[in-house]
């Protein structure tokens, strides 16, 4: 399966000079936030496919005007052709803002959607704005990552963590690509980034009484 996974800057080759072969084959668009929703709206009407997303931390216009014919999944699980696939926006809390959370505030958002996690019997793909801590991030508030979401991925290991806001533009902290200890594969989706999911190797799923062992006491 072939995703698009868009974040932080809109690309030229896809607005300013698009063109259709560019999106040939792409079975799914993922934004991990701060896009222009014109942006997602534009590509929602170039290609016949979902385009899902998470907020942001510069996505306050989204709780007024949130973009048309795309999918919120912030908090969310949605299915698509069998991959199950969670969303959580925002980023560390370093003013005020809508997609503004403490590591607190982010880890009692995940335990929210623990039922909806176990129902599913895990996550394929999990989609953030903000990198797990250690996991491309930067030293910066702003910028750091979510020690909950290390945490996620070790106790559901989902195939894939897709996220944004950490720019190539920002130097050496950049990380296209990183392999965590579990198996995930993480994504930095900056600008954009052709996925190719093989849905024969995702990583192997949970049983059920694995996955409550490992939910149960987490991210309280």
């Amino acid at each position: 399966m072939k995703i698009l996974v868009i974040a932080d800057e809109e690309s030229k080759s896809l607005w300013d000079h698009y063109s259709p072969e560019k999106l040939d084959g792409v079975e799914l668009i993922i934004s991990c936030g701060d896009l222009h929703s014109e942006y997602l709206e534009f590509l929602a009407t170039m290609v016949k496919c979902p385009v899902l997303y998470v907020p942001g931390n510069h996505d306050d216009k989204y709780v007024e005007t949130p973009p048309g014919g795309c999918t919120c999944i912030d908090g969310k699980m949605f299915r698509f052709n069998g991959l199950r696939i969670i969303g959580y926006g925002g980023s560390m809390k370093y003013r005020k803002g809508a997609y503004m959370f403490s590591e607190r505030e982010m880890r009692h958002r995940i335990w929210r959607t623990k039922l909806s996690i176990f129902m599913s019997g895990g996550v394929d793909i999990v989609v953030t704005h903000a990198p797990a801590k250690g996991y491309g991030d930067l030293h910066d508030l702003p910028h750091r990552g979510y020690e909950c979401f290390d945490e996620f991925i070790k106790r559901v290991t989902p195939s894939y963590m897709l996220h944004g806001h950490v720019h190539a533009s920002y130097g050496s902290g950049f990380r296209r690509i990183t392999e965590h200890p579990s198996g995930t594969r993480i994504v930095n989706g900056y600008d954009k980034y052709y996925l190719n999911v093989d849905t024969s190797r995702l990583l192997p799923q949970l049983t059920r009484s694995e996955l409550a062992k490992r939910l149960f006491f987490a991210f309280l």
